[in-house]
C-alpha cells in the first residue's frame, strides 16, 4: 500500500511554479544520500536525504528535514525554487540579511569608534558616581 505523502494540490502548485520560473525537470540532477543527525537506525540505514543540483544556474540544495525520502524530494524542490527565484529577482533573502547583520555585529570596531564608546561609558560612570543617595524623611 503506497501512501501519498504530498497532496495533489501542493504537487500541482510546485509544477506550476517550476514552469513559471522556467525550471525543467531534465535540468535537475537528483542524488539520494544517507542523512545525518537525529532519527536513529532508520536514518542510518536509508538514503532519505535528497541533494538537488540545477545545472543551468549551479544552485545546489540538500534536504534532510523529514525521515521520508518522498517528502524530502518535494521539500528539496521547493527549496531549490526559492533559491532560484531569489537569484532571479536579485533581492537578498531574509536569511542573507540576517547573516549580514550578525557579521556586522561581530566585526571589530575601529580604534576611533572604540575610543568614543569608552569615553561615553566613562562619562556615564562619572555621572552615576556623582549622584547622591536619596534620604528619607526620618534622617
Amino acid at each position: 500500500m503506497a501512501l501519498n505523502i504530498v497532496s495533489p494540490g501542493k504537487e500541482k502548485s510546485l509544477v506550476e511554479r517550476m514552469q513559471a520560473l522556467g525550471v525543467r525537470e531534465e535540468d535537475i540532477e537528483e542524488q539520494f544520500v544517507r542523512s545525518s543527525g537525529a532519527g536513529g537506525q532508520k536514518v542510518n540505514k536509508t538514503s532519505s536525504c535528497v541533494v538537488l543540483h540545477h545545472r543551468p544556474t549551479g544552485v545546489r540544495v540538500k534536504c534532510q528535514q523529514e525521515r521520508s525520502q518522498a517528502l524530502n524530494r518535494f521539500l528539496a524542490r521547493r527549496l531549490l525554487l526559492d533559491k532560484i527565484e531569489a537569484r532571479i529577482k536579485g533581492a537578498s533573502t531574509a536569511a542573507e540579511q540576517e547573516i549580514a547583520r550578525i557579521r556586522r555585529q561581530k566585526r571589530r570596531r575601529s580604534r576611533r569608534a572604540k575610543e568614543k564608546m569608552l569615553e561615553a561609558k566613562r562619562r556615564q560612570g562619572e555621572k552615576k558616581a556623582a549622584r547622591v543617595p536619596v534620604r528619607g524623611y526620618d534622617d
